[in-house]
């Protein structure tokens, strides 16, 4: 079967995801080729900017492959397969203050949930039906919008009953992300385990992890009982990792126990154990500072070094598992490919006693 070469629109461009992600598309040319990849956002300076790394990653890896950069709605969403939406409204100052002010406050401060959580997805609905209603005037009947903009469930929730018919499929990396760190304790691939989950992205639970059709849970809640979502050797050399995260997959020891059969989602900590997470955060440095003192300034200082024709800046930046995702769900949806992936949809019936709105 001849495979038609992908027009992916992504929404968003200025993010610090960005280069990652098509860096993901390209290494995977001969399976999913592409023939364009088109960067729009709302903030020129800042998306031309990360556009200097994306460009650097498309000359190295896949030459041929046409990178466009604008502001305009129409340029960039004309035509496409797909629109990839990582929309940040207010960018990381204003997730700052979505985790800072709860905080002072002595209620949880984060960017998905709480206080924080509901000022992001106010200001993120709007914005997200925009680029819906743009993708619908200008984009092939066909096209998908794979959504990763946060918090993820609100978003899920206002487009499904403001957009109702729209070709959005809801997506986020943390299940995947979890995935991940399991796969890591059982010494497997990612890609090996077969799990089924249930709830929302950021508050749910995974109640069976195969491996060549064993079930790998009871294993993995003793692993986690004892050192947390981690393998021994990250535990040794937490101080290696982002402090936040090292707390976050600690913090599934004292999860585990609250539920007698399945493996928890990490979010589960800010609801279960809010008194904790609040006692253990510093209001005045956040995971938003991480963020920026972090991977935002490892960005910037790799769009400098190319500016500057220094050298090779692939350290400076990671795919990691958020843009192997995203490029799996494409290529999966492009070409039928029949594959089980964890999204985010309504309940539709699938557990009972739930309404079928619920997600």
């Amino acid at each position: 079967m001849t495979k038609q070469p992908q027009i992916i629109a992504i929404a968003g461009g200025g993010s610090t995801y960005t280069a990652g992600i098509v860096k993901a598309l390209l290494m995977k040319g001969d399976e999913f080729p592409i023939a364009e990849i088109r960067m729009y956002d709302i903030d020129a300076e800042r998306q031309d900017n990360v556009a200097v790394l994306v460009d650097y990653v498309v000359k190295t890896h896949a030459p041929n492959v046409k990178l466009t950069v604008t502001t305009e709605p129409e340029v960039a969403f004309s035509h496409a397969d797909f629109v990839f939406a990582q929309i940040r409204v207010g960018q990381y100052k204003m997730r700052e203050f979505d985790e800072k002010i709860p905080l002072r406050h002595g209620c949880v401060g984060q960017e998905t949930c709480g206080a924080g959580g509901l000022a992001y997805g106010m200001r993120t609905i709007f914005p997200m039906i925009e680029l819906i209603d743009y993708m619908e005037r200008f984009s092939k009947e066909t096209c998908w919008m794979l959504n990763y903009s946060n918090p993820a469930a609100i978003v899920a929730d206002a487009v499904n009953r403001l957009r109702p018919d729209a070709r959005v499929l809801n997506i986020c990396d943390m299940p995947v992300a979890i995935e991940r760190n399991l796969s890591n304790i059982l010494e497997v691939n990612r890609y090996d385990l077969d799990v089924e989950y249930f709830g929302l992205n950021h508050y749910g639970w995974f109640t069976s992890i195969k491996v060549n059709g064993e079930e790998k849970i009871p294993f993995l809640r003793k692993h986690i009982a004892k050192f947390g979502m981690l393998t021994e050797q990250e535990v040794e050399n937490a101080c290696h990792s982002e402090p936040s995260w090292i707390k976050t997959f600690k913090n599934t020891k004292p999860l585990v126990q609250m539920f007698p059969e399945y493996i928890p989602n990490t979010y589960l900590q800010y609801y279960l154990m809010a008194d904790d997470i609040v006692a253990q955060s510093n209001p005045e440095h956040t995971r938003a500072n991480e963020v920026m003192e972090g991977r935002e300034k490892k960005m910037f200082e790799a769009i400098e070094q190319i500016k500057a024709s220094d050298g090779d800046v692939e350290g400076k930046f990671h795919v990691g598992v958020h843009g192997e995702f995203i490029a799996d769900v494409a290529m999966s949806m492009a070409y039928d490919l029949r594959q089980k992936w964890l999204v985010i949809i309504p309940n539709n019936g699938i557990i009972k006693g739930l309404p079928d709105d619920a997600w």
